[in-house]
Order: structure tokens, then sequence, then C-alpha cells
């Protein structure tokens, strides 16, 4: 009879294909051949839920996360992430801020890292780059101070990838940033981030569809960046969306297919809203034309700083179908509540619910971030 540790390589890497990510931890504590296997594997871990990022354990420091598939809390040394913000996530990476108002895009579980040049200015008299104890009055909204906490949550209000790091060292990390949301972009080499000329106008979203990158504008107005032979925003067709503001709007590539995500919330005492529905549109760029979506069938999106999130429920029990899952948008987060609007809109009842206690959230921290474990 062969003993467990004893087990081929080629069958030990079989077996991590059908675990999740969870157990590959616990796979890798067996023994060292095991753990020298997880180190080596060529395979993806077993289909699975995101994960949500969290804030740091109080004394030990350690990142709390959050697993949906087991509904459990784990709690994980990555000293790279000490002290940081997170503003956005894609295929398994974060974009990490700190206290300086520098960042990192780092891959948590494998601990790989890429510097990322210092932000550029918000505007022409202000330089985010440097410590500065003041900022301006048409600055973030009002003439007031602001802690280094508060300006590192809002120097980025989303980040994403063009590609994962692990598959293309030609990947392009395109930024949100400042009081307008303003695109920016770096790829490997460069020394500093290039802004997008574009309207003056709040950019709400941004998306890598296709090879392009799309920008979503706070009037609905959808743009496609282009990067030659300056880089600049192109409109592309009037506005779209339906009548009635929404409070935020999100793009995504839903397996080939663009799709345009409203967001509509109550406003409520204490200056925070609610979020009571979602509209889902498909602007169709060859045709011209607007597709409204009713389900999504067998499937979840995931959204909120992150990149959005495609999952096929039928391959995980615990996800439930034809629905959007939301986290809290960050600048309703005020100094007692913390963030509160999390939860799962069913397509098809028009239910909202919740998939998380929404007490535990300190303020400053900012929203939670989905991510998608990447352990390669």
């Amino acid at each position: 009879m062969v003993s467990w540790s004893d087990l081929t390589n080629d069958l030990l890497q079989d077996i991590t294909s059908f675990l999740p990510f969870s157990d590959h931890y616990r796979f890798g504590a067996v023994c060292e051949n095991w753990r020298l296997v997880l180190k080596q594997r060529c395979c993806p871990p077993a289909p699975q839920l995101p994960w949500l990022v969290l804030e740091e354990e109080g004394q030990t420091k350690k990142r709390k996360f959050y697993s949906l598939s087991d509904a459990k809390h784990y709690f994980i040394e990555i000293p790279e992430l000490h002290g940081r913000y997170i503003c956005g996530s894609s295929y398994g990476w974060l974009f990490a801020v700190d206290i300086k108002i520098t960042s990192i895009l780092v891959n948590p579980f494998t601990r790989e890292c890429y510097e990322l040049p210092p932000f550029p200015a918000f505007s022409k008299n202000v330089d985010v780059t440097t410590l500065i104890e003041k900022v301006p009055s048409d600055y973030m909204g009002g003439p007031r101070d602001y802690t280094f906490e508060e300006m590192q949550v809002g120097i980025v209000w989303k980040a994403i990838l063009s590609h994962d790091p692990k598959e293309r060292s030609d990947f392009t990390a395109m930024i949100l940033f400042g009081q307008k949301n303003s695109p920016a972009f770096w790829r490997p080499g460069d020394s500093s981030w290039t802004v997008v000329d574009g309207p003056d106008c709040r950019m709400e979203d941004v998306v890598c569809f296709k090879g392009n990158f799309y920008v979503i504008s706070a009037m609905n107005e959808l743009y496609v960046v282009n990067f030659e032979p300056v880089p600049k925003l192109i409109e592309i067709g009037p506005p779209i969306g339906k009548v009635g503001r929404p409070r935020q709007t999100y793009l995504m590539d839903f397996d080939g297919y663009m799709l345009l995500i409203e967001r509509f919330c109550l406003p409520t005492e204490h200056e925070l809203s609610f979020t009571i529905r979602f509209n889902v549109i498909e602007p169709n760029l060859e045709e011209d034309r607007l597709y409204e979506w009713f389900g999504i069938d067998d499937c979840a999106v995931f959204l909120g700083r992150n990149s959005s999130i495609l999952v096929e429920s039928s391959h995980l029990p615990m996800c439930r179908k034809n629905s959007i899952y939301f986290t809290h948008l960050t600048e309703d987060s005020v100094d007692e509540f913390g963030c509160c609007d999390l939860g799962v809109f069913n397509m098809t009842e028009h239910t909202i619910n919740r998939f998380y206690s929404t007490e535990v959230f300190p303020p400053l921290v900012g929203s939670p971030v989905w991510l998608t474990p990447n352990p390669r």
C-alpha cells in the first residue's frame, strides 16, 4: 500500500485541481512533498466564489478575508498589505495604497509584487505624492483638513488590469483617480502614470473588454481609451441607460458581452444610502442599440471596487443564481457607521438579502473588495 507522502507529483497535481482555494493551504500542510507540489502547480484551483478582502486584524495586523463558499473568515499574514487600503482587484491581484500615498500591485497569496509609481497630481496645486496636512477648499468637496487615512481612501476610485501579470508581462494597469475619477494607466517599465485626456466630467467605472479599455461617465456617456498617438477618451454614441439617475454605474465583460449595470439607492438619514435595485443593459456597439436584460440565468456577478466578476452558479451550490452581489460605496462611510450597504440582489424576485453581517466594518477603511484567489 503506497504512503500518502509517496504519491506521484502528477497525481497530486490532479488532486489539487479539485480542491477549493481554502483547502490548498491544508493540502500544503500535510508534508514537504505536498507543499512543493503546490508551489509547482500548473492547474488552477476548483471553481470558487470570490472572497471578500476586509480590514486588518487589530493586534496581529493579519489581513482578514471572508470566504462565501464555506462562510468562514481567514486571517492571513501578508506583510505587504500592512497599513494599506485596498483600492481595486483584478485577476486575483490587489492594488493597495499606504498612508504615504504610495501604492503596490500584489498577489496576496503568492506575495509577488510590483512597486507602482507615485500617483498623478490631483490638480496643478495639489501633489498627493508629498506629505501634506491641509488641502485646498475645492478638493474632495469642502474646506477642511483631511487625515492621511481619508486621503488614501479617496485618491483612487478603481484600479483594474488588462491581463493577469502571470500570463502576460505586457499588461496594462488602469486607474480612475482624483476628484473626477480621471483615467490614467501604467505598464511595466514605465516610470510614471500617464493621464488619459478626456472631458471635464466625473467618470464612474472602467472595464477592459476585448482588448480595449472603456470608461463610463456619471452621465452614462461611454468612452473608449485611444492610446495612440496621444492617450485620450473617444466618445461612443449618445448617453446610454434609462431615465433616472443611478447612484453608481458599473461596466463588465459578461462572457463576451459588455454590460452596463445601474445601481439605484434610496437616501436615508446620517448621510447614508441603501441599494434598492439594479438595471442591466447591453449596449451593442456594432448595432448602436441598447438591450435590457431581465436576468442573467444561472450566473451571478460581483460588483464593487474590483473588476466585475462573473460566476456560473451551477458549479457552486453556495452561489445564488440570477443575482448581483454588491459591496458598500466607500464615500458613504461615516464616523460611527462604517460600511453598511452590502447585499445580494435577486433579479427574478427583485429582492435584496444579506450575505454577511454589516456591523463589522470600521470607518475610514473603505469598502470591502471582491477577490478571486489566484494561487499561481
